[in-house]
């Protein structure tokens, strides 16, 4: 096996008895000492701490000067509106293929002079190969590797980092702003993977350590692994890259529509024009076949990736299968998401998980399963 990659907190991880795990190439931490139940709740009453170092930052940089050139040039990889985008503002987005499948969702930040995107580590090198075969010509592309990110998550992360940095605090959900600290400045995104309130900090990776020592000095502050990560996210109904969306997926689909601005659907200004966009622009107005679902199992027992789902209790063949699922602390039940035909996809239906030999109920529900807190 190629040898793990490790950010720029990985001494700082050591130091705090994280268990490593590997993790999209890189040495990362699944818990700490409190482990993954303890860990969770704490991000949701106070502020958690992540290491998202081994995401991967790509500066956009219009060859004209002209933003709008990088802007538009970028459109004709993701359905987004980007021209749109105004300075000091983050939007979410997913590059397609040409059956309309999703190659990666990403953030996209709009910086004045160029265009930041954050992509999801196993997909960085196919993302930045892609970007260099697509816009080469148009922008110049350049890779941050000398840069480290984390995340601050929960309801006391304005607090804690207005510690540090006092003017991020009137920033609202998906500003960005280049903010003063003692010996330099960060790049903060007031958004994050949690559902909380909550910052991203795109920082220097000689300062990362230094950094994060200095939040997690503070009372309200405590280092979060991947494996509290996941259950956030997924309480908070948000898709993992690999698990609940991937190239066979449509962002219709996996009920990311809100995504797709009307500017590049049908009668927008700049409809369509990006790689799968007639399967895409078809699925807005007619509806697709399957839908991404929340579902609440019955029980106590957590049903995971891979569970089979079937539109009775006995007899039939499998009409879905789940793709994320765990027990919810927050909400102290099991929660999942999947996929079933769109004819089964309303709240309240109720279907069946095929879990050890035996078909169970799971019921469909609305998401986030914990409604979201971000600081609109």
């Amino acid at each position: 096996m190629p040898e793990l990659k490790r950010t720029a907190l990985h001494a700082l991880h050591a130091e705090l008895g994280a268990r490593m795990v590997p993790f999209a190439g890189y040495e990362m931490p699944v818990q700490y000492k409190p482990g993954v139940l303890k860990e969770h709740l704490h991000t949701r009453a106070a502020a958690g701490l992540f290491d998202v170092g081994h995401m991967g930052q790509v500066i956009l940089r219009p060859r004209s000067g002209a933003l709008a050139d990088a802007a538009l040039a970028l459109e004709a990889l993701v359905p987004v509106d980007l021209l749109s985008l105004a300075e000091g503002r983050q939007r979410y987005g997913v590059f397609t293929n040409a059956a309309g499948g999703i190659l990666d969702d990403l953030m996209i930040t709009n910086r004045g002079d160029h265009l930041l995107l954050v992509v999801n580590a196993a997909c960085k090198a196919a993302d930045i190969a892609h970007l260099r075969a697509h816009l080469d010509e148009t922008c110049t592309i350049e890779v941050l590797d000398e840069r480290a990110l984390i995340a601050l998550q929960g309801p006391e992360a304005e607090t804690a980092l207005a510690r540090l940095a006092p003017e991020m605090a009137g920033m609202r959900f998906m500003d960005v702003a280049t903010v003063p600290v003692s010996g330099g400045e960060i790049w903060v995104s007031r958004s994050g993977y949690t559902g909380e309130d909550g910052f991203e900090i795109s920082l220097p990776a000689a300062e990362a350590e230094g950094f994060a020592k200095a939040l997690l000095e503070m009372d309200e502050v405590e280092p979060i692994g991947l494996g509290a990560r996941d259950s956030l996210r997924l309480e908070a109904g948000l898709c993992l890259y690999g698990n609940d969306i991937d190239e066979t997926t449509s962002p219709v689909e996996a009920g990311l529509s809100w995504a797709i601005q009307k500017a590049r659907r049908r009668g927008g200004d700049r409809e369509g024009g990006f790689s799968g966009a007639e399967r895409i622009l078809a699925e807005l107005e007619t509806g697709p076949a399957r839908l991404r679902v929340g579902l609440r199992p019955e029980g106590r027992a957590p049903m995971r990736e891979g569970v089979a789902l079937y539109a009775a209790a006995e007899g039939g063949a499998a009409v879905g299968h789940i793709t994320s699922g765990a027990y919810g602390p927050s909400v102290e039940v099991p929660v999942a998401m999947g996929y079933l035909p769109a004819e089964l996809a309303r709240p309240g239906t109720t279907v069946h998980g095929e879990l050890r030999g035996k078909r169970l109920p799971v019921t469909v529900a609305e998401m986030p399963f914990r409604p979201s807190t971000y600081k609109r």
